[in-house]
């Protein structure tokens, strides 16, 4: 633990799980994306849902879909800034089974028409943990570089994505792999720590079963 894990990250209030840890999953959510979002649809469970208005949630989330950071000043006015540019937001309120008091679903929409649903939770202090991309199980916290590969569910493919890790002199610091049934759709997600560039995420792409793979950055 470091003193940022103490005293929370620098931002616009008031509180890190429910504005600072907000904005953040909605930058993920943004980067799983790869596009800038023409619709959002949130919801909010537990606390979240409870709490969102008076604690400013859902500005701070809707900001973390345009890429802003935690100290953006911007964040207040954000719903606004959205319909400036075009951007649609729905906010619903809703149970998850078995989520942290702390969960957003967040799906969005690209120009492209690319979709993503993500689930995470801020969990104190700024913090947070992805658990779904897409409906199958992840888990990335966002404070390394993150690998999320989908991919045909047969023998082999992890070894190959490894291996190109390996070579790259790559240390997986987190692992975790989900699939929906044998032989079909999975997702590898993977938390490394080393020096390394873009390239590293062409190489993955390129393997023989892989759907897609996205480089995540610190955020």
């Amino acid at each position: 633990m470091n003193v940022f894990d103490i005293l929370g990250p620098v931002m616009i209030g008031p509180s890190s799980s429910h504005t600072a840890g907000a904005a953040r999953l909605g930058r993920v959510a943004l980067a799983l994306l790869g596009e800038p979002a023409q619709k959002a649809r949130i919801l909010f469970h537990g606390s979240f849902a409870k709490t969102y208005k008076g604690h400013g949630t859902d500005k701070a989330v809707i900001a973390g879909i345009m890429g802003m950071t935690t100290d953006d000043s911007r964040i207040r006015n954000a719903p606004e800034i959205a319909a400036q540019h075009g951007l649609e937001v729905v906010i619903e309120t809703g149970d998850i089974d078995g989520a942290h008091p702390n969960t957003a679903r967040i799906a969005l929409t690209g120009a492209s028409g690319r979709t993503v649903t993500m689930q995470g939770s801020s969990i104190g202090g700024g913090n947070i943990l992805v658990t779904q991309v897409n409906g199958l199980d992840v888990s990335l916290t966002g404070q390394y570089v993150t690998m999320i590969v989908r991919h045909r569910d047969t023998a082999g493919v992890i070894a190959a994505v490894t291996e190109v890790l390996s070579s790259a002199g790559v240390n997986i610091c987190n692992f975790r792999l989900s699939r929906q049934y044998r032989g079909g759709e999975a997702v590898m997600t993977i938390e490394l720590e080393g020096s390394f560039g873009p390239d590293l995420n062409d190489r993955i792409q390129a393997l023989p079963n892989i759907y897609s793979s996205t480089m995540l950055l610190p955020i």
